[in-house]
């Protein structure tokens, strides 16, 4: 669950052609922006996946988050996760244990589900990238390569559908060779959603193990 997120790419070696492409993908990237931020929440089904042919690691799973601004719920490999905007709650029913904390990273390079739709607006150099046609959607890539040079992050390549301006899925290379991918199977905006949604209510897990981290 470290990383949530994501990575492939052309190199462009014209100055100008560079200039050009980088104006192109920061008005795409405006425009997804100020669509994602249009919605009071959005709900979104995924299939996240983890790849690195050197250490023989592939693993593959799917989850679902609903996110309201900072705030979020996220159901990944068994373990929820809610942040209310303030204390991050991970609840283990393996474990029977709930980890609480204000942090709502777990390193510098973690992109987390309140910024896995708007992480791109800092700290990234833009280039336009390829078009796929992925049954029958206009998918325009952008990649996007970390300023911070000591950055984890090799590049990520954001795919975005060019009719909708929602985005269809993250590639992320990272400096070691692995590849981490998220692809939006279904994307909701403006659901019915519970005032509590966000809100963790202990004595639901009165059996399980209370880790305080801070």
């Amino acid at each position: 669950m470290k990383k949530l997120l994501i990575a492939i790419t052309l190199f462009i070696g014209f100055h100008g052609l560079a200039q050009d492409t980088s104006s192109q993908a920061k008005a795409l990237l405006n425009e997804v922006s100020a669509k994602i931020k249009s919605y009071n929440n959005i709900s979104i089904d995924f299939k996240y996946s983890l790849n690195n042919m050197s250490e023989n690691i592939s693993q593959e799973t799917r989850g679902n988050v609903v996110l309201q601004g900072e705030k979020y719920k996220l159901n990944i490999l068994g373990a929820t996760r809610i942040y209310d905007g303030k204390t991050l709650y991970t609840i283990s029913p393996d474990d029977e244990e709930v980890t609480i904390s204000s942090n709502n990273t777990e390193d510098e390079d973690t992109i987390t589900p309140s910024q896995m739709l708007s992480f791109y607006e800092d700290g990234y150099r833009y280039a336009m990238d390829i078009v796929q046609n992925v049954n029958g959607r206009k998918i325009q890539y952008v990649k996007l390569t970390p300023i911070d040079t000591h950055s984890e992050i090799k590049y990520v390549l954001l795919g975005i559908d060019a009719q909708t301006k929602h985005i269809y899925n993250l590639i992320e290379i990272g400096k070691n060779g692995t590849k981490t991918t998220l692809t939006v199977n279904m994307f909701k905006t403006n659901e019915p959603i519970s005032k509590t949604l966000f809100t963790f209510d202990q004595s639901k897990y009165k059996n399980y193990y209370i880790n305080r981290l801070d």
